[in-house]
């Protein structure tokens, strides 16, 4: 009598592949992109001033900062799997929220977008960690910036023009994107992730994972790194186009040159190689003084709004080569117990980034024109190339051939 076996696909779910985590993050970025243009407008038009913008966007930043602080004690009160559902689902209300079209409303949508971007990208970075190999991780990290491409290069273009055509479009189709964000993700089965070990005891406070984080100078950087770069996206996408409106050279102008930035992320595998021929250290330090003198350049040449929104799109050119290499130091130096911790302290950056940003911009709105918040992000950027000249000139290369068999230096070498 023959036994009859269970396929193993069945038994087993299948092990989610650098290529499964670039179709997820592929279709995060429809359902960002095409919105990441239309929020700018839709608050300057509720609320018909930069600095009342940048204010709201400080308090959206604050309410974020907290939640994403608090998603790792959610995950240990439900299953990873439903707290990616969760951020899912907080999309799919963002956009009827925003369909509704008050002040509030608006605020609301901006609230829940970004509360659910934290969200999803917390566990996100939790499931990478658990399934991608370490020496991998500069793949996955292209693999997921070329499948966002098609997103985040057509989203704000098409965002902008079909608010104008019709302004529940963009948010009706961001919603139809994250239900199938949400479908792939059950599909593919990611689960809970891997566990370590069995835990003893609750489970620690993220909170508490902030001295430990302040102890490992590698962690710092990278996450400084972050925080930066992210600063540089802020600048780029929220005061561009509020820069284009002041100075008479319409609505549509940031969305159609955001697209036309993110079309440099089809070159990312290409990007990647460069980086693989040189090092992490070269690639870090050259995007963040390419970004320093575009934007110190547009600030001195704001007379020529023309000329100054030219330079500020080539400084988002390399704000993208930073989005390929600049958050691998801090990937690389995570300990596997400290996943989702370190996850959530990591993805702090966008929300202190969010923070800061208009927090500064609001400052400096008092004493300056808008070209000010570009003369402050070109001194941040040169801050972070400083520090990235800091790197070990080794970071992310393979390990050589005698590590594993005990050669002293090639240990070194390894552990350098």
């Amino acid at each position: 009598m023959h036994e009859r076996r269970i396929p193993d696909w069945l038994r087993h779910a299948p092990v989610p592949s650098v290529r499964d985590f670039g179709i997820l993050a592929g279709l995060e970025a429809m359902v960002r992109g095409i919105l990441i243009s239309v929020f700018p407008l839709i608050m300057y038009r509720a609320l018909g001033d930069a600095g009342l913008v940048s204010a709201s966007y400080l308090a959206v930043g604050v309410l974020s900062l907290i939640a994403g602080l608090m998603v790792p004690a959610l995950i240990r009160l439900v299953p990873r799997r439903w707290a990616y559902s969760l951020g899912t689902l907080m999309f799919v209300l963002s956009a009827a929220c925003a369909i509704e079209g008050s002040p509030g409303s608006v605020l609301a949508a901006l609230a829940l977008n970004t509360v659910a971007a934290v969200t999803t990208f917390i566990c996100f970075n939790a499931y990478v960690l658990d399934y991608i190999a370490r020496v991998e991780l500069g793949q996955c990290e292209t693999s997921r910036m070329f499948y966002s491409a098609l997103g985040w290069t057509a989203g704000p273009m098409a965002g902008v023009l079909l608010l104008e055509w019709w302004q529940p479009a963009p948010f009706l189709i961001s919603a139809a994107a994250a239900l199938l964000m949400l479908a792939a993700f059950w599909w593919m089965r990611m689960g809970n992730g891997k566990q370590i070990t069995r835990a003893r005891g609750p489970a620690s406070n993220p909170l508490k994972y902030l001295p430990r984080f302040l102890e490992q100078p590698r962690l710092i950087t990278g996450w400084l790194f972050a925080v930066i770069r992210s600063a540089g996206w802020w600048i780029y996408v929220v005061y561009l186009p509020i820069f284009a409106i002041e100075k008479g050279l319409g609505e549509e102008l940031g969305g159609i040159l955001l697209s036309a930035t993110n079309a440099c992320l089809f070159g990312a595998p290409l990007l990647q190689r460069w980086v693989q021929r040189h090092s992490i250290r070269l690639a870090v330090r050259s995007g963040f003084l390419t970004v320093t003198l575009c934007f110190g350049a547009a600030a001195v040449l704001q007379g020529w709004p023309a000329v100054s929104v030219g330079l500020l799109m080539a400084g988002s050119a390399a704000l993208i080569l930073l989005d390929i290499c600049g958050g691998l130091p801090f990937l690389m130096a995570v300990k596997p117990s400290e996943r989702t911790e370190m996850s959530a302290v990591y993805s702090s950056y966008r929300d202190i980034s969010g923070i800061l940003t208009p927090g500064v911009a609001w400052l400096v709105l008092m004493v300056s024109p808008l070209a000010g918040i570009f003369a402050v992000g070109s001194a941040a950027m040169w801050g972070a190339a400083l520090l990235a000249g800091k790197l070990h000139p080794r970071l992310g290369r393979k390990k050589p051939a005698g590590a594993e068999t005990g050669e002293p230096e090639a240990r070194k070498l390894a552990a350098e």
